[in-house]
């Protein structure tokens, strides 16, 4: 509910002026002595106020004088300005400015508030029956001084006209002379409540601050400084827009500049929790205290508190701590809880964060030059934030603090020569520092260059040296740089850096067993030389984790790039590249386990990082391969064929045309197509991509070998049973002599083999390779992962094949429970497990249950796959074999109907 208040405002003679300006010349110890005295006395009646200030003044009778004459000033003559008895005997005598419940042409509703200067009415007018806020002057007939207050509050708002700002709509008098104005009637909350209430997040909670500002800014170009900026100041409609209100001691630019209105009586008008450093101790105001007013409710509005708790505090102390102590880092005060007294706790990151304290804290410095300028600026830096874009303010610097320090202890710091002295023997001591430093900085480059020129030696550069199509060469020339790295054993650093590469080469090449004894001797050294917990350690961690993947041990593989992530990101901040690199490595693991949720969620933080500018596109494009691989597995098909050409035209730029990772792009998008049903437009893909790999790599390398693989997969599904046969034989050879029984990509290949098996009716054939397939899931997954789901919905088609339906019926049963539960109802695994459950109880006359299984599976489908995809054409014949058996013969001809457009599309 809407409650007016207007403060009061002083117009000071010209003693008030001579107090005024002798005020700013005292020192601060002083002037806040006379505060504190002012404070307790202007609260006792006006008969004690004479003896209490004396025996607190003690001997100080100058001191006693000042705080008198400004108590002789505050009190005026005005109703409010009296004691108790006074007020109330004035009260019951004075005129009811209620007595008609009119003005002018509106009804009096009901009181809405009471303030220092006047009173607030609802009220209605009476033809248009529109509610207003009737704003009273109380006691004008006894303060002339108050009176103009509130004919300048009158021309002040005359001149506003901003929808954010309470509109002014008349002005009159009553008839005993009384004034009066008729303003806008908000019916709303404080700001601060509102975001408290309505659970506001971090840009709902900005979008409405930005409002605000729009609108001081509007009084701004009116050459209007408010002054008294606060929540309660704000209220917020119940459709969300925000108003500014209570203009009562704003001020004239062009007055701000002719005197400074800041006696007591004038610091009683602010609320100290909302008042700049200069309006405390009485200094020249201007736009920078509304600016810093607003960084004031700019910190509640994040923090859920206040940047100072004042409770329980004398003025005297509360003006104290606003002028000389800086406020903490609103991210700070969340973390100490304060955000969860107001709302949810807001999870940010800590860039964002950053700088949400550098919003705050700019538009509060104590030091009006190194505010904002201007509001507009701080409306800027809030777009930016907004906008994800770097923010024009900056956070403060040492340099600045100490320069603020001595500038206000000169005289301490030109008498104490001693300071001098310990501040060189402490320039000396850093200079020592810093030449260490540079001298450790230059001993890394050493290093860095020694293992640069160590790798170029032997592989002219990089990745590429995996690749000339004599493999054999090239495992004799990684052979003989781990001989020559053996042999730097008193460089312990430059060792592990070097056994770490020539395992990464390993690795690539398919020899995992030396990869692993490398990146294990890498991550023993590396303990040796650094310790257990340093960067080091977190990119050994790393790298080995990657290795267990290659190796199908996917428990372990999480774990080590879990620790290598979480150690990354302790030694860097959030936004680093190698907390990025570490988040790819750790969200892959998580997507080979099936947790893609989490591995989403991990791989799309990760890509955020690595497009941050600055980083290198090799590090950005290993993030999208990775999140890209994920929504894959997790039956995002659109979404992951766009990131794979996405990745092929970066490859392509950074690479060139030939490179292995555009081979694995296009085997990529065949994948994709052969999951969507183009199996010609997988073929295509998967023949560009082997002919790259075995190019690079050879005719005898695990990578070609996972080319060969899909070419095979595709050449089946096309019905070309013997060229498909043929590269996954061969595949399958390469990959047993490289890997052994038992991993996921000759489970992968066999897999493949038994689809060939059973479209060609070798159904032992293919019954012994889904069995051996479901083995090796298991003995690296474990019992519900979802590829253990898929090589039981597999080998139950062999059952089904064999018309033993009850025994595929179980085997279905277990695959769509398995898929359901690791990848949920909506993956597209989980659809076609449940469209052969349903042909399996077609088959055993069981119409109404096949026709739940079938038409679940066929919309699972419908939603990521095209209608030429066998799935759905299966799921349609189906359905037309279930609702003829059930005498729906209007169903049955839909499905029919669907096959035969299928048809004629693919003609």
């Amino acid at each position: 509910m809407t409650v007016f208040c207007s403060g009061e405002a002083t117009t000071p003679n010209n003693e008030q002026l001579a107090t005024n300006n002798w005020a700013l010349q005292m020192d601060g110890a002083r002037w806040q002595r006379i505060q504190a005295v002012f404070h307790e006395a202007s609260g006792l009646p006006e008969v004690e106020r004479d003896g209490f200030v004396r025996a607190r003044c003690g001997a100080d009778q100058e001191l006693a004088a000042e705080v008198l004459a400004m108590l002789k000033h505050d009190s005026g003559d005005g109703l409010l300005d009296r004691n108790l008895a006074e007020t109330a005997s004035q009260a019951l005598s004075s005129p009811d400015p209620l007595a008609a419940k009119e003005f002018g042409a509106y009804r009096v509703i009901r009181l809405l508030g009471e303030g220092g200067m006047g009173t607030v009415y609802l009220a209605e007018r009476k033809d248009l029956h529109t509610q207003v806020a009737v704003k009273v002057l109380r006691d004008a007939w006894l303060s002339p001084a108050r009176r103009e207050r509130f004919a300048s509050e009158q021309r002040t708002l005359a001149q506003l006209n901003h929808p954010s700002i309470a509109r002014l709509y008349d002005a009159a008098v009553l008839p005993d002379g009384t004034p009066y104005f008729i303003m806008e009637y908000i019916e709303g909350v404080p700001l601060t409540h509102y975001c408290r209430e309505k659970k506001c997040s971090i840009d709902e909670r900005l979008g409405l601050f930005r409002a605000v500002c729009e609108a001081v800014l509007h009084a701004h170009g009116h050459a209007v400084i408010h002054r008294d900026l606060k929540p309660s100041n704000i209220l917020v409609k119940a459709d969300g827009g925000a108003r500014l209100l209570d203009f009562g001691i704003a001020k004239q630019m062009e007055s701000l500049d002719l005197q400074v209105d800041q006696t007591m009586t004038g610091l009683r008008l602010m609320t100290p929790a909302y008042a700049s450093p200069e309006q405390i101790r009485g200094e020249r105001i201007g736009i920078g205290t509304d600016v810093y007013s607003l960084g004031v409710i700019l910190y509640e509005l994040l923090a859920g508190e206040p940047p100072f708790d004042l409770s329980n505090l004398t003025p005297a102390e509360a003006a104290s701590i606003i002028a000389e102590y800086d406020p903490g880092k609103p991210s700070a005060a969340v973390r100490r809880g304060g955000a969860s007294r107001d709302s949810n706790a807001f999870e940010l990151s800590r860039t964002a964060w950053a700088d949400l304290d550098v919003l705050c804290l700019t538009a509060m410095h104590k030091d009006p030059q190194r505010r904002y300028r201007s509001v507009e600026a701080l409306i800027r830096d809030v777009d930016h934030y907004l906008r994800g874009e770097p923010l024009e303010a900056r956070a403060d610097t040492l340099g600045y603090r100490t320069a603020k320090f001595v500038s206000r202890n000169s005289n301490a710091v030109a008498t104490a020569t001693f300071v001098f002295a310990v501040i060189v023997a402490m320039i000396a001591f850093f200079t020592i520092r810093l030449a260490k430093a540079r001298d450790a900085a230059m001993v890394e480059a050493a290093r860095t260059q020694r293992i640069q020129q160590f790798m170029t030696n032997l592989f002219q550069g990089g990745d590429e040296a995996a690749g000339p199509s004599d493999s054999l060469r090239v495992v004799t020339i990684v052979d003989r740089g781990v001989q020559q790295a053996k042999s730097l054993s008193s460089d312990p650093k430059v060792q592990a850096d070097l056994y770490e590469n020539l395992g990464g080469i390993y690795q690539k090449l398919g020899k995992l067993d030396q990869a692993d004894s490398l990146l294990r001797s890498a991550l023993d050294e590396r303990k040796t030389a650094y310790g257990t917990d340093s960067p080091e350690i977190a990119e050994s961690l790393t790298a080995l984790g990657r290795l267990r993947m290659d190796q199908g041990h996917l428990e372990e593989a999480e774990q080590l790039t879990r620790q290598g992530f979480e150690m990354e990101s302790h030694y860097f901040p959030a936004t680093h590249p190698n907390v990025g690199k570490a988040m790819v490595a750790y969200g892959e693991a998580l997507a080979q386990r099936g947790f893609s949720d989490k591995a989403l969620s991990m791989l799309e933080q990760a890509v955020q990082i690595n497009s941050a500018p600055g980083v290198a596109p090799a590090d950005l494009a290993a993030g999208l391969s990775a999140l890209a691989d994920a929504q894959y597995l997790a039956g995002h098909y659109e979404s992951c064929k766009s990131l794979y050409l996405r990745l092929l035209e970066m490859h392509r730029k950074i690479y060139g045309e030939r490179h292995p990772l555009v081979a694995d792009d296009l085997s990529n998008l065949g994948a994709v197509q052969q999951d969507l049903g183009y199996y010609a437009e997988s073929e295509k893909f998967d023949r560009q991509a082997l002919e790259i790999t075995q190019e690079y790599y050879g005719k005898d390398n695990p990578k070609t070998a996972a080319k060969l693989t899909s070419l095979g997969r595709a050449l089946v599904f096309e019905n070309k049973f013997d060229d498909g046969a043929a590269a996954l034989e061969q595949a399958l050879a390469i990959q047993e002599r490289v890997y052994g029984a038992v991993h996921p990509l000759v489970a992968e290949t066999l897999n493949e083999l038994g689809n060939a098996a059973s479209m060609r009716d070798h159904l032992d054939d293919a019954q012994e390779k889904f069995q051996r397939v479901v083995e090796i899931y298991k003995a690296i997954y474990g019992e519900r992962h979802y590829t253990v789901g898929i090589a039981i919905s597999n080998l139950a088609g062999i059952s089904y094949d064999k018309k033993d339906y009850p025994r595929a019926e179980q085997l279905f049963r277990e695959a769509v429970r398995i898929e359901t539960e690791s990848l949920g109802p909506d993956n597209v695994n989980t659809g076609i497990a449940q469209i052969k459950l349903g042909r399996t109880l077609l088959h055993e006359k069981r119409y109404q249950e096949a026709e739940v299984e079938t038409l679940a599976g066929y919309e699972n489908q419908k939603k990521q796959a095209s209608g030429s995809n066998s799935f759905i054409r299966a799921a349609r014949k189906d359905l037309v074999a279930d609702y003829q058996a059930m005498n729906e013969p209007e169903k049955a001809a839909k499905y029919q109907a669907e096959l035969e457009q299928a048809v004629q599309a693919r003609k």
